[in-house]
Parts: C-alpha cells; structure tokens; sequence
C-alpha cells in the first residue's frame, strides 16, 4: 500500500513493505500519473519504510527518473534504508538524487 501526500510544487509518494513484481507495475503507474500531472515539477519518493526492492521494482524506478526527465521533472528518493542503499549502489543506480528526509527535498524545490 502506497500513501500519497500532495504539496504545492511536490508529489511525495510513500511505498511501504515490498516493491517487487506482484506490485511493480502498480508503483510504476502511479510514478508515471505523479510524472504527466501539471500540477507539481518535483517528485519526491519516500524509501523509510520499503522492506526490499526487486529487479521489477528497480525497474519501475528507473522507468519513473527516465520520464522524469524526459518530461523536464525533478525525481528524488529520500529515507532510503541501508539494505536499500546497497541495492542501488551495487546495480549502479545510485544516478538518483538522495534526501535523507522529504523537507530537504522540498526545500530545494520550492
């Protein structure tokens, strides 16, 4: 289950337990929906309470900074766990920007 908080310039989307292939393309739509709407530039994903990652989840997380991107949108993680960490840094996916909390981020963006 994801909870979803919207702010004024930012989308902060917080996924919790698993992302894997069960929920992978779940989490990629709802990163592509905070993407393509008109109302927020930053998108922010909160990591604190995402148990374990998987290779859909990554992928769906790539998927998301890609159109970030190509849509000229700011696309950050923050609260990444240690074991979250290590993931990305070892599948060279560490290009993300990293917070270690949603109001560094915002402040940036704001």
């Amino acid at each position: 289950m994801q909870n979803v908080l919207v702010r004024p310039t930012t989308t902060v989307i917080c996924p919790s337990g698993a992302i894997n292939a069960a929920n992978a393309n779940e989490f990629e739509c709802q990163l592509t929906s905070a993407v393509l709407s008109q109302q927020d530039h930053a998108l922010l994903i909160d990591m604190g309470k995402v148990e374990s990652l998987d290779s859909a989840g990554l992928m769906a997380l790539v998927s998301g900074l890609k159109m970030a991107q190509r849509f000229d949108r700011r696309l950050g993680l923050c609260s990444i766990t240690p074991a979250i960490r290590i993931i990305l840094e070892l599948t060279q996916l560490d290009q993300f920007e990293v917070f270690d909390h949603h109001s560094v981020f915002e402040t940036l963006t704001a």
